[in-house]
């Protein structure tokens, strides 16, 4: 009988240890906005959970969205609020789910860092990326043809920039979409009448980022970190995760990282605006 018992506890002890030390996956995909502080915060997290393996992808948000929707990832990262057609889509399916914002983000408008333009109103940049305005002269700048760059209709910032910059106008036939943030910023640091819009985060010395005015030109604003806090830099936006309810327990830990003041510290290091 103490035989019995003893290999019983014994057992109980292998299964508690395999438990203990059993690999927690996460797989993360979506917005290229969100995708270098997901990465880091994956990177430091791991490093501490020895246990945990995060894996993180982008391709934009609209592709982290469909990835959730069918169940290949556990969560979404995004630029953007899910949309109406979205959600139903996961009630639809009996799946319950959580939106998470994980930091915030100042939009920064960019230009080629020669182009002696340095500040555009909402109404200037709507008509640049509907194609109305053509010429950077028309803007004050030289008789120079403007080469707008925009993020994939897949993107969160693509969506976000034209709901909140062009008044939810279409982009215009000659806008140059871009399969990631990183290419538009080395397609506007190589071409002299460039313009496009990115993540703070992605902001580097070849580019230059435009002040910007939301009161027909009384002020202009420029992005900076302080400016995305207090909220006076009108192109500020939250950046989401999503999960289901039922992926709670694997997902959570890491999520709570993220909002923890080590975490948040790990958003004002990558570029981006934490939550306090």
């Amino acid at each position: 009988m103490k035989k019995g018992i003893i290999l019983m506890l014994a057992l109980t002890g292998v299964a508690s240890m395999a438990f203990i030390q059993a690999k927690v996956s996460i797989k993360i995909k979506g917005s290229d906005t969100v995708l270098p502080l997901s990465q880091k915060e994956a990177e430091t997290y791991m490093k501490s959970n020895k246990n945990a393996s995060i894996t993180v992808i982008g391709g934009g948000s609209g592709v982290g969205i469909a990835a959730f929707l069918d169940g290949t990832t556990d969560i979404a990262m995004s630029s953007r609020k899910m949309k109406l057609s979205e959600k139903m889509k996961l009630q639809d399916a009996g799946k319950a789910f959580k939106e998470v914002v994980i930091s915030y983000d100042a939009l920064s408008v960019i230009v080629n860092p020669s182009n002696k333009v340095t500040q555009l109103t909402r109404e200037q940049m709507e008509g640049i990326f509907t194609g109305k305005i053509k010429n950077w002269k028309e803007v004050g700048g030289d008789d120079e043809k403007i080469i707008a760059y925009s993020r994939e209709s897949s993107s969160g910032t693509y969506e976000f920039f034209k709901e909140h910059v062009m008044s939810n106008k279409n982009y215009g036939s000659t806008v140059l979409n871009m399969p990631a943030t990183g290419a538009i910023v080395q397609s506007v640091s190589q071409t002299k009448g460039a313009i496009g819009y990115v993540g703070f985060a992605y902001m580097e010395k070849e580019v230059k980022a435009l002040k910007v005015s939301y009161d027909k030109g009384k002020t202009f604003i420029t992005p900076t970190i302080e400016g995305a806090k207090n909220k006076t830099y009108p192109i500020t936006r939250p950046l989401f995760y999503y999960y289901l309810n039922k992926d709670e327990a694997k997902v959570k830990p890491f999520i709570d990282y993220i909002l923890s003041a080590d975490g948040q510290k790990i958003v004002s290091d990558v570029g981006y605006i934490p939550l306090k």
